[in-house]
């Protein structure tokens, strides 16, 4: 069984009250086991060196015969490798075992990653030095890196892909305000249902068969959805209740200026990070555990076929987020326009290209 195992540790002052993290996760990228825990006061080293250790224990005990070892440590990997010596010794006990639970699985792979790519394992360590530190921990972590695609330049074959045709609903009263618009449920203006019809229509240039249309359940998706179906040749809608937009609870209807002026700390927070929820509402963590869902739903529901998803902004910028392999900076950089539309392809083994990001051409 193949997997891959992402660690990390870190601590408060190298050396510090200090923690390590590591998860193990298919080759889908799915979670498989998670470790965290403290270690007391020690050195930022020392703790990412656990935290291979405890990962590749992990992968053991889940039967695995291939592993392949994701961390930012440069130090660790280069190491581990062969290719640096081991100057500190305090660090060559931690290695030594480490060789030891290499040789027990047979084949091991080393590869340096960014910290942006190695989230869930430095959260869970940031969790654990929290945690021995008395101070409140969060519960939601970021979800895994996605699994890592085949590289080439060569044009791959649509054979077997899935193609997904996002499509933003057309515009309401509160989008022509520029107004948080979330879990109310807004319908479309006129001016949103010409601008649906005109989508229906590249979605139709896009793919001549449509083999599903699913739907966020809020009237705002729906009535976009049947519009493009109308220009598809009827195929039926599917609610698919987690393709709701985020909630933005008290927040809901009002400007960025209003809630600016209202909530400045908390609108600080939320902008900052994506644990963050507005209050009341739903943070982007959170609604990113459930767009993901929904979407592996769709993907094995309707494998090798072409599905137009109508949802909402955040949804969709989270699942472009996902396919980019993109940083949590980008869902505050990307815009996207009332009935644009966006494309990518997924292939079985977890390959995904984007073909295009809001298209608005039809919309002139």
């Amino acid at each position: 069984m193949r997997v891959f195992v992402e660690a990390d540790g870190g601590s408060r002052g190298n050396p510090g009250p200090a923690g390590y993290g590591s998860v193990v996760l298919d080759i889908d990228g799915e979670v498989l086991l998670e470790r965290s825990g403290s270690l007391g006061v020690t050195t930022n080293n020392v703790a990412e060196y656990t935290g291979l250790i405890e990962g590749l224990k992990g992968a053991i005990e889940l039967g695995a015969t291939e592993v392949g070892v994701r961390m930012d440590s440069k130090l660790v990997v280069e190491q581990m490798s062969g290719r640096w010596q081991i100057k500190n010794a305090g660090l060559r006990p931690l290695a030594a075992e480490a060789a030891q639970l290499v040789a027990r699985v047979g084949k091991v792979t080393f590869e340096w990653i960014p910290r942006e790519r190695n989230k869930l394992a430095d959260a869970l360590a940031n969790r654990a030095m929290d945690k021995a530190a008395g101070k409140p921990v969060s519960d939601i972590l970021p979800a895994p890196a996605p699994a890592p695609s085949p590289r080439s330049w060569a044009p791959p074959s649509l054979d077997d892909a899935t193609r997904l045709i996002l499509v933003r609903h057309g515009e309401t009263a509160l989008t022509q305000q520029g107004r948080y618009s979330g879990r109310g449920d807004v319908p479309l203006s006129d001016e949103g249902q010409a601008q649906a019809m005109a989508a229906g229509g590249r979605v139709a240039g896009i793919a001549r068969d449509v083999t599903a249309i699913v739907s966020s359940p809020l009237s705002r998706c729906v009535r976009t959805a049947e519009l493009i179906s109308a220009e598809v040749g009827g195929v039926p809608v599917t609610i698919v209740d987690d393709l709701i937009e985020v909630d933005f609870g008290v927040w809901e209807g009002l400007t960025f200026a209003e809630v600016q002026e209202g909530w400045p700390r908390e609108m600080a927070a939320w902008l900052d990070s994506t644990g963050v929820a507005p209050p009341g509402g739903e943070s982007f963590q959170a609604a990113a555990k459930r767009v993901r869902g929904a979407m592996a739903t769709v993907l094995q529901s309707y494998a090798g076929g072409v599905v137009v998803v109508v949802s909402h902004v955040s949804p969709i910028k989270l699942i472009l987020r996902d396919a980019l392999a993109a940083s949590d900076a980008f869902l505050h950089r990307l815009y996207l326009d009332a009935a644009g539309v966006s494309t990518m392809d997924v292939w079985p083994d977890g390959n995904i290209a984007v073909r295009s990001v809001n298209e608005t051409a039809h919309l002139r």
